[in-house]
């Protein structure tokens, strides 16, 4: 289907690619993974055409059709929203326009009724007068109203514009279909429908995501961009991480034993190096340290942040108690009487259609917001620590890294630089990485300080909205694992169905209509049929 050959591309003296040779077949769904920085979204690029590469080629099978996810929300602004999503399919958007334009000219001639009627013989056989049929049930799909399917693009939100695109990229069941964080922006049960979607695909996919769930779920093949090459391996993304693991592991062993080897050459060689009666021998084993190729046991490029709670002091019994809490937003009931008591080590996911509704409970819960009626009261022994949806206004100032993070420490020690850099250290910001100034941050790296904070607060309750945007699969497997393992209390909202599954003991989902609050997990949850009818009930 896609062929690529010694496929080379580098920009200055930085290689991404180097020699790359692969196969994606017809009926595979290949997820590319990678650190940050290890060229996926170019790799997308490359195939789609929008890059070139330096050496190398990429063949399309003839005849094929190449669907591409655009990043550009702005690009489409001039049309309607239906418009948009079946110019997807530009063959056939290419013929309405041309027909149109025939059956709108003034003096139709005989030879443009038989152009007409080549085209529109081409149009049934593309299943043509399908079309807005079939784009209007994907919008729909994706969360998009049908009193929005012919709106102008430039009128709807850029949040719903991420789901216009990835319709249009979907439409017309194209030969190949690449994607770049298709979930961005998509609630878990969008996420879950596209999951369905690709799995009945019969076609080629080749997909980036930071959603682990997703990838276990859709992917047959896992495309690993690691020291300039990109190697395929069969099995999801769970599969390849064990393996990987694995290997790691291995590979940790071997060089163990041959740093031990290496240590014990050069402890003979220090010792024996300057006596006589020794010195064939020791310049014996001098060479065959030299010989030794530890490079031939790579580590990984991948870095995996410590992520580590810790509380101060523990919990009492009394927590934060919710008492008929209610928020409405130009007219819109985000949730009303909310009522909810929070135990000693309850992890609670909260789940809501709307994101606005997730974010304001939060930011109430932590002053930055007003109810519009009910109260809320934690326990005398609480102490707090939030990780905000939007962090921006944390990073105004021109500060290093440790002055950043030194302006949160509430004691004399936690104030010291070493104290603080170990912080900053646990979250890959060592050396000079900690004197980077705050304002230039990636949206990664903000996310990481903001975790550092939480780190350092040691607090007995964590609250966090959306912690895995903008991070990668390295910290996200991270942030897991400290969340699972937190022997505090955690409230907390997430797109990663992987997260909620593991970390969360307890549900609450909420809308305009009510609240549902069951103590189980998460798959266990949306498998309930009875639950999912109170769900509806929710927002209907």
């Amino acid at each position: 289907m896609i062929s690529i050959s010694n496929l080379t591309l580098q920009f200055g003296k930085r290689v991404l690619f180097e020699d790359v040779n692969l196969k994606f077949l017809h009926g595979n769904c290949y997820g590319v993974i990678g650190a940050n920085g290890a060229g996926k979204s170019t790799f997308l690029k490359l195939l789609s055409g929008d890059v070139d590469p330096n050496k190398g080629s990429i063949a399309l099978e003839p005849g094929k059709r190449m669907a591409v996810l655009k990043q550009d929300h702005f690009e489409f602004d001039e049309f309607e929203v239906m418009q948009t999503v079946i110019m997807g399919h530009k063959r056939l958007w290419d013929i309405m326009q041309e027909k149109d334009a025939l059956y709108a000219k003034p003096d139709f001639s005989e030879e443009d009724g038989i152009k007409a009627s080549e085209l529109e013989a081409e149009f049934a056989d593309m299943e043509g007068w399908n079309a807005e049929t079939d784009a209007a049930e994907l919008l729909s799909n994706l969360g998009v109203k049908e009193d929005l399917h012919y709106s102008k693009m430039e009128d709807i939100s850029n949040e719903l514009k991420v789901r216009i695109l990835l319709a249009q990229a979907l439409f017309g069941n194209p030969d190949i279909l690449v994607l770049d964080e298709p979930t961005n922006d998509l609630d878990i049960k969008t996420i879950s429908w596209l999951e369905d979607f690709l799995l009945d695909f019969r076609n080629t996919v080749i997909v980036v995501s930071h959603d682990r769930h997703f990838l276990d779920t859709v992917c047959t093949h896992v495309c690993d961009i690691d020291f300039g090459k990109i190697n395929l391996f069969t099995g999801n993304y769970s599969f390849w991480y064990h393996s990987s693991q694995l290997a790691l592991k291995q590979r940790a062993d071997k060089n163990k034993k041959m740093e031990d080897k290496r240590k014990e050459l050069q402890e003979f060689i220090s010792r024996f190096s300057a006596n006589a009666a020794k010195s064939k021998q020791a310049t014996s084993r001098r060479k065959l340290l030299d010989k030794m190729d530890l490079e031939e046991i790579k580590p990984s490029t991948r870095r995996y942040p410590a992520i580590i709670f810790e509380q101060e002091r523990e919990a009492g019994n009394q927590i934060l108690h919710i008492e008929g809490l209610t928020k409405s937003v130009d007219g819109q009931v985000l949730f009303k009487d909310l009522n909810v008591n929070v135990n000693r080590g309850d992890k609670i996911a909260f789940i809501s259609k709307n994101s606005l509704a997730l974010t304001t409970l939060f930011e109430i819960l932590n002053g930055k917001e007003q109810a519009d009626a009910g109260e809320f009261n934690f326990g005398t022994t609480i102490t707090t620590a939030y990780l905000p949806n939007e962090n921006h206004e944390f990073f105004q100032e021109d500060i290093s890294l440790v002055d950043w993070l030194r302006q949160y420490a509430m004691t004399e020690e936690e104030k010291d630089e070493v104290y603080v850099r170990g912080f900053l250290g646990k979250m890959l910001f060592s050396g000079e990485e900690a004197t980077k100034s705050a304002k230039v941050l990636s949206g990664g790296e903000k996310v990481r300080c903001m975790l550092s904070r939480m780190m350092l607060a040691k607090a007995n309750l964590l609250m966090m909205d959306e912690p895995t945007n903008h991070l990668d699969l390295e910290s996200i497997s991270s942030l897991n694992n400290s969340m699972t393992d937190f022997p505090g209390t955690l409230l907390f909202t997430s797109h990663d169905h992987t997260i909620v599954q593991t970390a969360a003991t307890r549900i609450i989902e909420f809308g305009p209509n009510g609240m549902i609050d069951k103590l189980m997990d998460y798959d266990d949850y949306l498998a309930d049929k009875e639950i999912q009818e109170q769900v509806a009930a929710l927002y209907n």
